[in-house]
């Protein structure tokens, strides 16, 4: 992976984290301040508080991506230390995915006359846990890889005493 695309990665993370961290803090005072209005609407104390769970999965999702991309330059990922930042991700995936349904059963009841909108957003929750899915294969790649690495480790270790 060359320079530019790391440092572009890099620079995409940090400002999305910087947003996430800010969104958050937002809906922290909002929570804080109870400024929730009394007409009927949508319940927002649990919508903010299902907001500042599901930016932090998110939030996890972009440290692990960053420790990989760390891993990936200094051509380390090849190595079961990987496998915490893989598996992290996949958690953090799952518990949006938990997350969004939780949104998904606060909206509901406001969506009696069309239900349609439920079974979307649930349909939504599904997509977000097949992302952990194909995130998953990823992972066995990655483990595949590993254990192809440490066999030609071990292969180039007899061919140079054979040598």
């Amino acid at each position: 992976m060359g320079k530019l695309t790391v440092r572009a990665l890099r620079a995409v993370l940090v400002v999305v984290l910087t947003g996430t961290v800010l969104v958050q803090a937002l809906m922290v005072w909002a929570l804080v301040s109870g400024s929730d209005p009394e007409d009927g609407s949508l319940p927002l104390t649990p919508l903010r508080v299902i907001t500042i769970l599901g930016i932090g999965t998110a939030q996890i999702a972009l440290v692990c991506v960053w420790r990989l991309v760390t891993m990936v330059r200094r051509g380390t990922v090849f190595s079961h230390a990987a496998f915490r930042y893989v598996d992290g991700t996949i958690g953090a995936i799952v518990a949006a995915a938990l997350v969004w349904f939780a949104v998904t059963a606060v909206n509901a009841p406001g969506q009696r006359d069309d239900p349609g909108v439920t079974l979307i957003m649930g349909g939504i929750g599904v997509a977000i846990l097949g992302v952990a899915l194909i995130v998953l294969v990823l992972r066995m790649l990655l483990a595949q890889a590993v254990a192809r690495d440490v066999e030609a480790a071990q292969m180039q270790a007899e061919l140079d005493e054979v040598i």
